[in-house]
């Protein structure tokens, strides 16, 4: 009988410890599994540059108003909602839904076409964008010769009245470093110590950073690196000036999760001249 006592309860012990472990268990790996295996949402990226007349020739980087439109409409009307990187941010690190069928549409070096053409069409059809410019294009050339769309760059009230029309927020695409030299854009030399590079990256990024804070009032949290050149440096550089996301030039689908590694290699397709808006979207759109 005493055997039969001591027998019993011993399995009522370790039947209560199975419990208490599988307990543990659901809440540790179920929990996890029901908050971070979420579905990742995908979000597909649109690059532009210069936006011309349609009297103006094309190029890679040099896209007719009409051509832009078209995609617009073809967005519009199948159903994807523009977003900001603001909102992706928001959507990894602070669990804020995105809308059904989100896209990004950006545009990169801060020409002013961006704003003769491309904000209007943006209020046409319920849209924003992100525009990422160059401190030395809006600081220098702009004001040396403004306004003219087939070539000139945002001025700072440009800017301003960009971000007061809530259709376009601004991005960092460096002050001076967009350029294919010996750096490759703001991408690390090999002979240079880390010390040295963080310097003369924070410097650079970082001037920008107070430009637009002292002439726009905005401080850019998403970066568009040059050409998309990328060094594994930067990034605790980025995020030390107090970015929160990054884009490359990588043409490959985002995949957007609660884990902010994903913010800091957001792939854009660039958009070309050459092909039909469907062409372009069903590579852009593809899962």
């Amino acid at each position: 009988m005493y055997k039969c006592c001591n027998i019993k309860k011993f399995a009522e012990i370790v039947l209560f410890d199975i419990v208490i472990i599988a307990a543990a268990l659901i809440i540790t790996f179920g929990g996890a599994a029901s908050e971070d295996n979420s579905d990742p949402v995908f979000l597909p990226i649109i690059m532009y540059h210069s936006i011309v007349g349609d009297d103006r020739a094309e190029s890679d980087y040099k896209i007719k108003v009409s051509t832009v439109e078209n995609d617009l409409l073809y967005l519009k009307e199948h159903g994807y909602n523009s977003i900001f990187a603001e909102d992706v941010i928001n959507y990894t690190r602070k669990n804020k839904p995105l809308p059904d069928n989100p896209v990004l549409i950006t545009a990169d070096d801060g020409f002013y076409n961006n704003y003769y053409y491309l904000l209007p069409l943006l209020e046409k059809y319920d849209m924003k964008a992100t525009v990422s410019v160059v401190g030395y294009f809006s600081e220098v050339l702009a004001k040396n010769d403004p306004h003219i769309p087939q070539y000139s760059y945002l001025t700072w009230d440009d800017i301003k009245e960009c971000i007061a029309s809530g259709r376009i927020e601004i991005g960092n695409h460096t002050y001076n470093m967009h350029s294919i030299s010996d750096r490759k854009g703001c991408s690390k030399l090999p002979y240079e110590s880390e010390e040295e590079y963080e310097k003369i990256f924070i410097e650079d990024i970082g001037l920008l950073q107070t430009l637009l804070k002292m002439n726009t009032g905005t401080v850019p949290i998403v970066f568009a690196y040059p050409y998309g050149m990328i060094s594994d440096e930067s990034v605790p550089l980025l995020k030390k000036l107090g970015f929160s996301a990054a884009f490359n030039c990588t043409e490959k689908p985002n995949y957007i999760t609660h884990d902010e590694k994903c913010l800091f290699s957001l792939n854009r397709y660039n958009r070309p001249a050459g092909i039909s808006t469907e062409e372009f979207m069903n590579k852009l759109l593809a899962y």
